[in-house]
């Protein structure tokens, strides 16, 4: 799955990433980043993830703009 951090807190690991199939919001796990190439995340970032038994982002990594469908210049 892919989608975009719409928010992401480094102090507690808090985030959300918005989903580009439905664009709904999906919870970071609490290891969400862990073996991951991210130490932190920004706002707008487009990231790949997988869902956890919970429903909740895991396994981050970077994201593609071809898979979103964003026009090539």
């Amino acid at each position: 799955m892919q989608g975009v951090v719409k928010s992401y807190d480094p102090t507690s690991g808090d985030g959300v990433i918005m989903s580009e199939v439905d664009l709904q919001d999906v919870d970071l796990a609490p290891d969400a980043l862990e073996g991951s190439v991210f130490r932190m995340l920004r706002q707008g970032q487009r990231v790949q993830y997988e869902l956890d038994a919970s429903g909740c982002a895991t396994r981050l990594r970077l994201g593609s703009e071809v898979d979103m469908g964003t026009p090539e210049l």
